[in-house]
């Protein structure tokens, strides 16, 4: 008996050993920034191959798929994490009744933090790691956006940017196209295959992973929500009041980084103090207004001049941009900004400790999100006000930490990079993150397109806006009698412009059958109006999606009825 128990023992001790010294399948699976002790970073055929890796090692909780194709014909990788699922389809993921989670990388194909740190994520689910997370939520994983951009890699894209070492890719796609300016527009085939993605899973919160380039400030990492005020208030009021709270504490009390709204150290009246990884415009950080040009070195530290209170300003509030446009379609988007100049590894490490606190909320406020996702779906905008145009708002005083950096040489191209010292000092600036409304108007209840602005349709549905065909006329509608069409910036081929005038009533005037109306009580109705609206800023007439229609017009050729 004893002889019995014994060997049962044994037997008992060899099979654990033997677990114990086998290897897990994703052990091995290391991105190219690990494996290259963070020198370098993936290259496509590197994402895709460390997807398909990850995905075979663990098929009951990843689907490596593809979305779309790029401009030089690369397909556009994407991962669906999640347990239970039937397949990968979006029915099945809807199905499933979990919070859909949109995890975006490498829009700008220099800043490649987000690349990597998403690449970190994917593994860590496959491997067990944020089983909670998967109880409650589905994730949807595209680490490369801008796949062709990332497949031009040189040490010197990003200039003072601190590694990696050996290079990364360029902020335009295969066009020469900023895709992190084209949601409103669809030139790109990147940017069709995302709105077709959101349009087909739907997801409810959406992250967008980027790289600062700009003041040289004290955080690891910072952040936006949506920035246009006609973002839905419940959607704004979470993630200002809770969310962004829970991310700056979460990752200050376990990793002692400090982080913050995105903003750059801006002097009134001379704009921004630096371009930003999202995009922004370049400024001269500490330039006393009506200063000439001053000629700087890199990684020169500025102090503000003697007198001047500077702004910590944000970046643009039109939904071209990721972050507002995921917020104008009433789903949560949320914009991280690893700082430039800290390491390589710094860089990934503030990226994935912000997924972390970001997901580990969203995992414990689940049900709070999708209901007031639902609610804001519902909300019925008709009849409320909402911008056409916005300028930034200028608020109280907020404290900024401010950082400085240093020179050091990169190895491989003898450029100068800006290295992150351990320095940090408080700045009393003007709060400038957030934007108020220059021009507005009144929601209506439904627009009528004419049937002939083919390229304005097109749009619209592209967009998953609904439209239905009028079968008998409308009368008691508006129209739009134009002041003016003014020229504004040529932006990426397209001469852009704006619209005067004001919308009157006219007894005689009738929306033929044929037209296609647009109902506003649809849940992308925001999208719908900012699109529609002649006088907005990031709409049809702003991109020229209506410039036959326009031609020598008198009145805006989109009807409107109250």
């Amino acid at each position: 008996m004893r002889r019995a128990v014994g060997l049962i023992a044994a037997l008992v001790l060899t099979a654990i050993v033997t677990h114990a010294q086998q290897k897990s399948p994703l052990a091995d699976q290391k991105t190219k920034a690990e494996a290259s002790g963070f020198t370098a970073t993936s290259t496509y055929d590197d994402v895709v191959t460390f997807m398909k890796a990850v995905a075979n090692a663990s098929p009951k909780r990843v689907l490596y798929s593809t979305y779309g194709t790029t401009t030089e014909g690369r397909a556009m990788p994407l991962a669906i994490v999640g347990t239970g699922l039937k397949d990968g389809s979006p029915a099945a993921v809807k199905a499933s009744g979990k919070l859909r989670v949109h995890v975006q990388a490498n829009v700008h194909a220099g800043e490649v933090e987000g690349k990597e740190s998403s690449l970190v994520l994917l593994r860590e689910l496959a491997g067990g790691r944020h089983d909670d997370w998967l109880r409650s939520m589905v994730f949807l994983i595209t680490p490369d956006y801008n796949a062709d951009g990332n497949e031009k890699m040189s040490p010197t894209n990003r200039g003072i940017q601190n590694g990696p070492i050996n290079g990364e890719g360029t902020r335009a796609n295969a066009q020469g196209l900023n895709i992190n300016r084209d949601y409103m527009k669809l030139d790109t085939p990147e940017a069709k295959a995302f709105v077709k993605l959101w349009n087909d899973y739907d997801p409810q919160i959406g992250f967008d992973l980027h790289t600062s380039d700009g003041s040289f400030h004290g955080y690891y990492l910072t952040y936006s929500p949506p920035l246009n005020p006609d973002t839905d208030p419940s959607i704004m009021k979470i993630m200002t009041d809770e969310w962004f709270p829970f991310v700056t504490k979460q990752i200050k009390s376990k990793y002692g980084w400090d982080t913050f709204y995105y903003g750059n150290a801006a002097t009134p009246g001379r704009g921004g103090g630096g371009g930003g990884g999202a995009g922004r415009g370049r400024g001269r950080e500490g330039a006393p207004a009506g200063a000439p040009p001053v000629r700087r070195e890199p990684c020169q530290n500025v102090q503000p001049a003697a007198g001047v209170t500077r702004e910590w300003q944000t970046f643009e509030h039109v939904p071209r941009f990721h972050n507002s446009y995921v917020g104008m379609r009433n789903r949560f988007g949320l914009l991280s900004e690893a700082y430039a100049y800290a390491t390589f590894e710094d860089r990934i490490k503030a990226t994935n400790r912000f997924l972390e606190a970001a997901l580990d909320f969203a995992n414990q406020n689940a049900a709070k999100l999708k209901k007031a996702i639902v609610a804001a779906d519902q909300r019925r905008v008709v009849g409320q006000t909402l911008a056409t145009t916005a300028k930034i708002k200028r608020g109280g005083m907020v404290d900024v930490l401010m950082g400085e950096v240093e020179p050091v040489p990169n190895p491989v191209s003898d450029q100068t990079m800006c290295n992150r010292k351990d320095v940090v000092r408080t700045e009393q600036m003007v709060d400038a993150m957030w934007f108020e409304p220059v021009t507005s108007e009144a929601v209506p209840s439904a627009y009528f397109v004419p049937a002939d602005a083919t390229k304005a349709i097109d749009l619209l549905k592209a967009h998953g806006i609904v439209l239905r065909p009028v079968t008998q006329p409308v009368t008691g509608v508006e129209r739009f009698t134009i002041g003016a069409i003014n020229p504004a910036q040529n932006f990426e081929g397209h001469a852009m412009r704006t619209i005067d005038g004001k919308w009157e009533t006219a007894a005689d005037l009738t929306v033929p059958a044929g037209a296609l109306e647009v109902p506003m009580t649809q849940p992308l109705a925001r999208l719908a109006f900012y699109l529609l609206e002649p006088a907005s800023d990031d709409g049809l007439v702003a991109w020229n999606f209506l410039d036959d229609q326009l031609k020598d017009a008198k009145t805006y050729p989109i009807l409107r009825k109250k």
